[in-house]
């Protein structure tokens, strides 16, 4: 695994990638959080242990990233995942998990680009005009996990996201709160292996 910086356009932000053969995974944080957070809960070193390559980034949305200019419109982030994507991964198409605004995002780049799979945690703004005409085409599987102590996204929000999803699963985190995989981290590496597993 290596740290550095991506040329996104006007974008410059830092990602922790680790290239190989196999499925890809790129992960994205919420806004309070950097890609820091998935090596803090050791996703990053399961998956170099079990040689899947991956790609982490600091995201523009994100309030605390090294990632410069800053941006909360979806379609910058949204291509700079896809440059991202583009760069290290060239044809390959990955699974992607979001969390929260990051769960935003991925479902928005899943409609706009082919995808392996989704995880995604507590993700915001689900019901867009723009997924909404999308989910039906959703041909890949999906996981939802929610911690049943969140006090930002809903759980019938979520089941209601889970019905219009042709693939999708709903998975909850009893005690867990908004960042679920935080607060639960063994579980939600399991979660990942087994999406992986199916996506495959």
């Amino acid at each position: 695994m290596t740290e550095k910086t991506l040329n996104s356009g006007n974008y410059k932000c830092r990602i922790l990638v680790q290239v190989g053969e196999g499925l890809p995974v790129i992960f994205l944080h919420g806004s309070s959080y950097t890609s820091e957070v998935w090596r803090n809960i050791g996703v990053t070193t399961l998956l170099k242990e079990k040689h899947v390559p991956f790609l982490a980034l600091d995201m523009p949305y994100g309030l605390n990233t090294e990632c410069q200019p800053k941006t909360n419109d979806v379609k910058a982030n949204v291509e700079v995942v896809r440059e991202a994507v583009r760069t290290t991964f060239a044809s390959m198409t990955p699974i992607v998990v979001g969390a929260s605004l990051g769960g935003h995002v991925a479902l928005m780049y899943a409609a706009q680009f082919p995808v392996q799979g989704l995880l995604l945690v507590s993700p915001t703004r689900v019901f867009h005009e723009t997924l909404l005409e999308a989910y039906a085409k959703f041909a890949f599987p999906v996981r939802i996990i929610w911690g049943s102590e969140d006090t930002i996204v809903s759980g019938e929000d979520m089941r209601n996201l889970a019905a219009k999803l042709p693939q999708a699963k709903l998975i909850t985190y009893e005690g867990a709160g908004h960042s679920a995989y935080r607060n639960q981290p063994d579980r939600f590496k399991r979660d990942l292996l087994a999406l992986y597993a199916a996506a495959q």
